[in-house]
């Protein structure tokens, strides 16, 4: 998390470094959440794990989800302690290392679309989040996914201390900033999970009791051991001010652009919608929605184009409330019969979510086909304490948490006076 440039300052941060189970936040528990955001994978996936350290993360990938993994660090030693691990627990056959760069993987161990899943625990920030995103996605084969982690700003006034620290050790962003930074580099998010403070413990209780008990008059360690000082002292002074967020990440589906509607679709959104469903009811709401200023997110209101521009599906994200904290109900989503089926549908949802994450929303409501919605991360509401005024099926009225930074609220859905309910 600090640059180093001096050997001896180098080496001295890698010997307070050996033997940890750990080079960043984290946990087997987040590990297996992750993985499991990642959805359905291949008989044996193809993992590439960049930035390894010493393989706690491709370990457990290897021998729960039966991976192959590619392990890669510039730091040699890391990798011998993979190698030295994975013998011993029994996946050995099953992850092999490359002492390579992230950022440059130009050799023939890095052919493009050889990767059903690419995997980096706290390692981005190496080369830079953007870069990692619009880099690393040549590398997926089709269906792949990656899971990048980042330090992001969980307040939007840090403090003079921490943000000091940050600005001097690799400057951060909010949780929306980075969304955006995601989006713009082509991909969907298909989860965001903000990792809990005992992922910061695993980490770094380790690393203080080494730090207690190293030899500070070994060369460049006088440095690495105030270096490290005042990482953990920024830690406990401001540790509620930043955390890491986990992104699953997926290439966004090349056959659908999809854009925020113009004034110049509007018809052809209606036109949509009225070709969709059995009545003109949907496509009424979207016009009255669009009536009330208190309920119409400029922006939120999404088109997957044709071939020749014109909307193909379309999905709409208005203001309603959970309780008295502000959220967003999705309805409706509609797909033209000419293209449904086709990906065009989950194309458009996917990014009006993206949307929604971009501006900083913290939660998504819907009322739609339990065997639908959960593909974009939706699950039961009442799951979060939060239940419809009205009686329909629990597993029809579901919820998707956008920002797990701040608490998700409870209570009964408010939706806008146009839906009737």
């Amino acid at each position: 998390m600090t640059d180093h440039t001096d050997a001896s300052r180098t080496e001295a941060f890698f010997t307070l470094h050996h033997r940890l189970p750990r080079q960043s936040p984290g946990s087997d528990a987040t590990t297996r959440r992750l993985l499991a955001a990642v959805g359905p994978l291949p008989d044996r996936p193809r993992v590439l794990d960049l930035g390894c350290g010493p393989g706690r993360a491709a370990l457990l990938l290897a021998a729960e989800a039966g991976a192959e993994v590619t392990a890669v660090d510039l730091h040699q030693p890391f990798l011998d302690e993979l190698r030295e691990a994975a013998g011993a627990r029994g996946p050995g056959g099953r992850i092999r290392t490359v002492r390579a760069d992230m950022g440059d993987l130009t050799g023939p161990e890095f052919p493009a679309g050889s990767f059903d899943l690419v995997w980096a625990e706290g390692s981005a920030y190496c080369i830079g989040f953007a870069t990692a995103v619009r880099d690393w996605q040549r590398l997926l084969a089709p269906g792949g996914a990656m899971m990048i982690s980042e330090c992001v700003w969980t307040t939007d006034t840090p403090s003079a201390g921490a943000r000091g620290f940050w600005d001097r050790n690799g400057s951060l962003r909010t949780l929306p900033e980075t969304t955006a930074v995601a989006v713009a580099a082509g991909c969907t998010v298909a989860e965001v999970l903000v990792q809990p403070d005992s992922d910061w413990d695993e980490y770094y209780v380790p690393l203080a009791e080494r730090v207690r008990s190293a030899d500070p008059t070994a060369p460049g360690m006088e440095w690495a051991l105030a270096a490290t000082r005042e990482e953990l002292a920024v830690r406990r002074d401001h540790g509620a001010e930043y955390g890491y967020a986990a992104y699953v990440l997926r290439p966004a589906d090349p056959r659908w652009a999809t854009r925020p509607e113009t004034a110049a679709d509007r018809e052809a959104v209606r036109a949509v919608n009225t070709a969709a469903f059995p009545t003109r009811e949907e496509a009424d709401l979207v016009d009255a929605l669009r009536a009330d200023p208190d309920a119409w997110l400029p922006g939120l209101s999404y088109v997957a184009e044709a071939p020749d521009g014109s909307p193909a599906a379309y999905a709409l994200l208005t203001r309603c409330r959970v309780g008295d904290a502000p959220a967003l109900a999705l309805a409706p989503v509609a797909t033209s019969p000419a293209h449904q089926r086709q990906g065009a549908g989950q194309a458009v949802v996917r990014a009006v979510l993206d949307a929604a994450r971009v501006r900083g929303e913290a939660l998504v409501v819907v009322l739609g086909h339990p065997d639908y919605y959960p593909r974009f991360g939706f699950g039961p509401a009442s799951r979060h304490g939060i239940r419809p005024g009205f009686e329909v099926p629990d597993e029809a009225m579901m919820a998707l948490v956008l920002d797990g930074s701040v608490p998700v609220p409870t209570g009964m859905i408010r939706y806008p006076a146009a839906f009737g309910v």
